[in-house]
This record gives C-alpha cells, structure tokens and sequence, in this order.
C-alpha cells in the first residue's frame, strides 16, 4: 500500500463518543493522481510521484507542464514522491484518495508551522517576564544572558528573542478518529500543525494497519 499522501488542513472540530466529545481536526487527503512511478529495477527503490491540487494552467513551469502533457494529466498545484510497498502495481493517472488509510489506526502529520515573525522569549519559549508593578522596569525582557568576563561571550543556543515560527514539523501518531470517503476527509484527534487550508503531508503511524 502507499504509505503517505499529500492533503490540506480544513480546520478544528469537535466529535462525540459515547457522549464524550473528543477534539479532532479535518484533514482533506486527495486526491492524489500518480505522475511518475519508480521501481526498483530503473531506479533502485520503489516510489510514486503524486500530484494534489488544483491549478491555473498558466501557474505551471514549463518543463511541469510538458510532463503533464506528455502523460495526458491534468496540471497539479503541488508534486512530491511517496513511498509504496514493494510489488505493489500503480499506473501514471491512478487516483489515490483517503480510502488509503481505512484500516490505519494512527497516522502521522507533516505540516509547516504558522509563521509569526520576530517574536521575544515570552511569546518564543515562555519565558515568565518579571512584575508588571511596584515601580518594575523589568517587564517582558530576557534577562541576563550570560557572565561577564569569562567566558565573555554568548554561548550557543542562548534562547534569545528571534524569527519564530514557519518550520516544517510533523505530530507523530494522531489516532485516526474517522474517514469520511465521500468526501476525503480524515478526522485525527488532536492538533496539527499550519494554518486552515496549509499544505500537509499524511503517512501511515507507528501503530500502522489493522490486522498487519
């Protein structure tokens, strides 16, 4: 089977079980049409390229565009090479949905961060900050970040005011809650990272498929 898939972030919500409600988000995995496909005779591993997404076909390269072409697919927003089991046959111009991961217990989520520019070490590492009365000049500042003359310098890694935010990160097992075939969706309890509508990636978790 293919173990992961491109898809976007929808949002939050919640569902109840038993009358407990559990927070989950929506995922929209696929569909993914296949644009290339690697083996290990050719290419020394087994892989797919898939293609997510809808696209103005003016927004495309040119080179991408010939490639499309060529295989008499219609132009994707984005590109990128999944792993798949050895022996497993795909076509180019197979579609891959959520029913991929219908027996997956847990998966794994890769997405990039909500950028927040130049942040202090309140809103960066939570830093406590100092009073906010009594005649306090220290409010929202680092403090000391360091010694004086020896070492006389600021050691690496010093947690200090900065760019945050905007990484790629990726939440390990989520519990799949949910999958919604109909539509592509795929309900994963808890957080995930990026904001509505971001790009993500979804990959089979450490739990992996029922009855495997």
């Amino acid at each position: 089977m293919v173990r992961e898939l491109l898809g976007r972030k929808l949002g939050m919500t919640q569902v109840f079980d038993e009358d407990l409600a559990v927070p989950v988000t929506v995922l929209e995995v696929g569909p993914c049409t296949v644009t290339k496909v690697r083996t290990a005779a050719v290419n020394g591993y087994e892989a797919l390229q898939v293609g997510y997404g809808e696209v103005a076909p003016a927004r495309v390269s040119k080179p991408r565009a010939g490639q499309f072409a060529k295989n008499g697919l219609t132009p994707t927003r984005w590109l990128a090479e999944v792993p798949c089991d050895p022996g497993d046959e795909h076509k180019i111009g197979d579609v891959l949905d959520v029913t991929t991961f219908a027996d997956v217990r847990s998966v794994d989520v890769r997405g990039v961060t909500k950028g927040r520019g130049f942040a202090g070490v309140i809103k960066r590492y939570g830093f406590s900050g100092g009073p906010a009365t009594h005649g306090a000049k220290f409010h929202r500042a680092p403090g000391s970040i360091g010694a004086c003359a020896f070492p006389g310098r600021v050691l690496k890694g010093k947690r200090l005011p900065g760019h945050y935010g905007n990484v790629r990160f990726t939440v390990l097992n989520l519990n799949v809650v949910r999958v919604d075939a109909e539509n592509n969706l795929l309900y994963v309890r808890g957080a995930v990272p990026g904001p509505k509508g971001g790009r993500i990636v979804v990959r089979v978790g450490r739990a992996g498929v029922k009855g495997e």
